[in-house]
């Protein structure tokens, strides 16, 4: 779609606040929960808070994604906007704790809005080449809400208070959301009509909520329910991708996948939800108790990490859009990440900070260079039409291995120091242990290296599966024709709205 320049920037600048909210919510809170439980008097349920919101916004991807397809992003794009700044008012003046969790659900609900519907709206306004580069600048709302979230989430806690963590959101929602007014185009509504896939919503639902529980609770020990709660969760999927096959207007058209393209950047988005985001959580513990440091000075680590996915992110979304070329950029991302990791679990005990922060600064290029160019590709290897659900797609299967992987991680951790130190060692917390005998501090490094660093390994070698994965994208450039139009130099298997001529 043709715009104006100012109302491009006006659009685009509006897209990154919104995209920056929906993303600074799953970290600023984090910083405030043991404050919020224990004022709430409901320290056991403190989980629920971050969980609650994750899994509402995971959950109803695939129906945001198909709404926006039906009755159009825009629209979608301003209830999501809404529904968020109104849940985050309710969260605010919560009385307990159910009736926080229960404003967290919506709260998720218009975050998932928010984030899917700015990526599909690039697809809508943008030509395929150029996505790339509105993604990039998009998408780097995401890094830069790891890094700013914590700390702002500690001052607004320490200084006036736990309820301005979610009522910060409104002036910048407020100006996002009359912005939005003015920028959004009215974007023409898909042709395809058909009823809503209640079946596949409900499947789905079942077997997500059911995931998350499992991996909750296997993360807390285990136990008879998790393994029901799993097996749940297949059966919930299973009947989802049966439904799929059999709707009218499904929510994850099986067919979008028999496109290769589609596929594998679904498969490489997959990869950075396992690769990395799914580590992230557990930086700062692994270099606190492995370097010695504060945890201020833990932070350097995470946020290395953070700026090499973003520096990189901006960098490729710039070559892309002027090139063209997607393919080489999605085959050395993988590469690059892998041999950080590799580097990462062969670190001796006893290195200097900087070499693990370089090395996991090494990463995060590897991963921001093919992390928003995945969505990119994948919107541009379906119709139009389909953008929304395609989007969705990408983005389901990211947060799905980011949630999964976080629990195996944080399970595996857990198993680790129980097995590999004594009761009294393993329950120490950081500042404890910096101000423990240098026997126990050795101890508790040994320890924690000798577990995190498979891990890196492990995580090494999802990352050469993405390698693989990439080498499967067919050659050729994304031209600036016609939104949802395929890379030149495709082989078969299009559909008819594929077709070039």
């Amino acid at each position: 779609m043709q715009l104006s320049p100012l109302r491009t920037r006006l659009l685009v600048g509006t897209l990154v606040a919104v995209a920056f909210l929906g993303a600074l919510d799953h970290t600023v809170v984090a910083t405030s929960l043991a404050t919020i439980a224990a004022e709430l008097d409901a320290l056991a349920h403190m989980s629920w808070v971050v969980v609650a919101y994750t899994l509402a916004s995971t959950t109803l991807m695939p129906v945001i994604g198909r709404l926006g397809d039906t009755i159009g992003p825009r629209t979608v794009f301003l209830i999501a906007i809404a529904v968020f700044l109104a849940a985050s008012v309710a969260c605010g003046f919560a009385p307990d704790m159910s009736a926080l969790i229960i404003a967290r659900i919506v709260q998720g609900i218009g975050s998932s809005g928010i984030q899917l519907t700015s990526q599909t709206l690039v697809a809508h306004i943008a030509a395929p080449r150029d996505r790339a580069g509105y993604m990039s600048i998009v998408g780097a709302a995401f890094p830069v809400a790891i890094v700013v979230g914590p700390l702002v989430g500690g001052i607004i806690t320490d200084t006036i208070g736990w309820p301005w963590v979610f009522w910060i959101n409104l002036p910048l929602g407020g100006a996002a959301f009359l912005f939005a007014l003015f920028a959004l185009p009215r974007i023409p509504r898909s042709t395809a009509r058909g009823p809503m896939d209640v079946v596949g919503a409900v499947t789905f639902a079942v077997g997500m909520i059911a995931l998350v529980l499992s991996v909750t609770w296997f993360g807390e020990g285990g136990g008879v329910h998790a393994v029901i709660a799993a097996v749940i969760a297949v059966a919930g999927f299973c009947a989802f991708v049966t439904a799929e096959f059999r709707a009218p207007m499904p929510l994850l058209a099986p067919r979008l996948f028999a496109n290769r393209r589609m596929a594998v950047a679904t498969a490489l988005s997959g990869i950075v939800g396992i690769g990395l985001l799914s580590v992230t959580s557990y930086l700062p513990t692994y270099v606190q108790m492995v370097y010695r440091v504060s945890a201020t000075v833990s932070g350097f680590v995470p946020i290395a990490t953070v700026f090499g996915m973003l520096v990189a992110g901006l960098v490729t979304g710039w070559l892309v859009a002027r090139t063209g070329s997607y393919r080489g950029v999605a085959i050395a991302g993988p590469v690059i990440s892998a041999v950080g990791l590799i580097a990462m679990s062969l670190l001796p005990v006893g290195v200097p900070l900087w070499l693990p922060t370089a090395l996991m600064a090494i990463v995060g290029i590897g991963t921001g260079a093919f992390m928003n160019l995945v969505v990119a590709v994948a919107q541009s290897s379906v119709p139009i039409e389909n953008v929304g659900a395609a989007t969705a797609g990408v983005n389901l299967v990211r947060q799905i291995g980011g949630t999964v992987t976080t629990a195996v991680i944080g399970g595996v951790l857990g198993a680790g120091v129980t097995a590999r130190l004594d009761a009294a060692s393993a329950t120490l917390t950081p500042q404890q242990v910096h101000a423990a005998a240098e026997s126990v501090q050795s101890a508790v490094a040994d320890a924690y290296a000798g577990i995190m660093h498979p891990v890196f390994a492990a995580l090494a070698v999802v990352y050469a599966l993405g390698f693989v994965l990439a080498l499967l994208l067919p050659r050729g450039r994304i031209e600036n024709d016609a939104p949802g139009s395929a890379p030149t130099g495709a082989p078969a298997q299009r559909t008819p709205s594929e077709e070039r001529s």
